[in-house]
């Protein structure tokens, strides 16, 4: 098969993985990549040389040949390039024309190159190629370039959008490879089973990818290489949105939000009572308002930051009267104090929005998770599973559905609260929810993914005892009719 050109990929990278990627904000998130990638990789290079060299001179006593092994991959826009790493095998005519992918107990590897694959020290030299702006720290794993020349034209147009890595969510889960290829047929086995596996993660980075999500992949990658930790089990949700990206993207970004707004209200108080200071014991971390979507969050939680404010408020004034010494702050100011700073933390997350809170708590409370109704589950966490949760609990049967959760293979969104719902995992544990809390319906509401994603996640429905209701993208009809109803009125 014929490799296009690269500019035609680009092109057809931007229009089917991202039409925004040459916005101003990835723009500047390429360049900073690219300028961490040049330090680490010289930083890395420089400390390192003397395990280089030490390495050099075990690999020419332990076997005759070239130190350095070039292999063919293929690069960004689909750019053949040749990927350095510490030779492992033997310099002979089986090595060369062998499968390009081993296998357990391969018989081309030499003792000294066995331990360099087990620890992974066979894959420094390409800091180099890092450094040369072949490839990226993390990134999806570059390809044999024979067998990245079968994948189809639109995953290469996606997966080949950025660099390959030296680390990735695929090469972390599939760290062992070599042990699950075995016998004669591995190389069918690869093809068949770990080989689209691993471009399914490929696509979830490029799709998702982020500096977050970069640091917790170089920090599992870490992790599992220390010698106690090599075979346990990653789960896929601690390399899409692990510990740096929950931490920055639900705690520290609300943070400074929340420091910016309690010191502008305190400003203000301060203005009117010549006061300048105040006592924040953070309750919204313990009632879980960390873990709310704030973009699509149900206007109800604007009580559970009234009852925040409420508390700092009450320990406020305990501590006025009891640890402060005269004069005390004035009760009419910590009323004041509260006002602006609940006013502050529900204009900033919700605008437009703040004034139906009160009016949607009541909804929230209405019989959704009654004892007797039928437990369902719904597959998708987008804009269509948000008007379904809508539809259940304002219609009629209210009192018959209790919501369980929802799942969805946007790592980013695991364990968030969409319109008052968790999203429990993604989609590969349909069958272990349904069975662990007994859901009687299955409610598919996906319309923006491929077909085969769909197919898939259908027979992962279909698996179960459940009953599966396919939710019509009324979304789509919505907007026909709007269209349809705005031209009838500007004719």
């Amino acid at each position: 098969m014929s490799e296009p050109p690269a500019k035609q990929l680009f092109e057809r990278t931007e229009k089917i993985s991202n039409p925004t990627r040459t916005s101003p904000r990835r723009l500047v998130a390429s360049f900073l990549k690219r300028l961490s990638d040049i330090l680490i990789s010289i930083i890395v290079l420089f400390l390192l040389s003397p395990v280089f060299l030490y390495i050099a001179l075990r690999i020419k006593k332990d076997s005759p040949g070239p130190v350095l092994f070039r292999g063919d991959r293929m690069g960004r826009y689909g750019k053949p390039f040749k990927i350095l790493k510490f030779r492992t095998m033997r310099e002979d005519d089986q090595s060369h024309n062998g499968a390009p992918v081993t296998a357990q107990d391969d018989t081309r590897i030499t003792p000294f190159g066995k331990y360099l694959r087990d620890t992974k020290l066979n894959e420094l030299p390409q800091f180099w190629n890092m450094l040369k702006g072949e490839m990226s720290l993390v990134g999806p794993r570059p390809e044999d370039l024979k067998i990245a020349q079968g994948w189809p034209e639109e995953v290469k147009a996606e997966v080949l959008s950025v660099r390959p890595g030296i680390t990735s969510p695929a090469s972390v889960i599939y760290r062992d490879e070599e042990k699950l290829l075995q016998g004669t047929g591995f190389m069918d086995d690869y093809l068949k089973t770990i080989l689209p596996d691993k471009i399914r993660l490929d696509q979830l980075y490029v799709r998702n990818s982020s500096l977050f999500m970069d640091l917790d992949v170089i920090a599992m990658t870490a992790i599992t290489l220390l010698p106690g930790l090599r075979r346990a089990n990653v789960d896929q949700h601690w390399l899409f949105g692990g510990t740096f990206y929950r931490f920055f993207r639900r705690v520290f970004y609300w943070l400074l939000a929340d420091v910016f707004v309690v010191a502008f209200s305190v400003g203000l108080s301060g203005l009117i009572w010549r006061l300048s200071a105040i006592i924040n014991i953070g309750w919204q971390k313990l009632l879980g308002l960390n873990r709310v979507e704030w973009q699509s969050a149900s206007p109800v939680y604007a009580m559970d930051l009234a009852f925040s404010v409420g508390i700092t408020m009450v320990a406020l004034y305990i501590s006025t009267r009891f640890w402060i010494t005269e004069p005390w702050m004035p009760f009419s100011l910590i009323w004041l104090i509260g006002i602006t700073m609940f006013v502050g933390l529900v204009l900033i997350r919700y605008r437009d929005r703040m004034f139906t809170g009160l009016a949607n708590r009541w909804l929230l409370f209405r019989g959704s998770k009654a004892s007797i109704s039928e437990r369902v589950l719904i597959v998708g966490a987008g804009n269509l599973a948000e008007m379904t949760i809508w539809l259940l609990r304002r219609s009629a049967y209210t009192s018959i559905f209790g919501i369980i959760g929802m799942v969805d293979d946007d790592a980013r969104k695991r364990n968030m609260e969409l319109s008052g719902v968790r999203v429990l995992g993604n989609t590969a544990i349909i069958p272990t929810i349904a069975e662990k809390y007994q859901v009687g319906l299955i409610f598919f509401a996906i319309s923006n993914s491929s077909e085969k994603d769909k197919e898939r996640i259908m027979q992962l429905c279909e698996s179960t005892q459940a009953k599966v209701v396919v939710i019509p993208d009324l979304v789509k009809v919505l907007e026909r009719s709007i269209e349809k109803i705005a031209k009838q009125e500007s004719s």
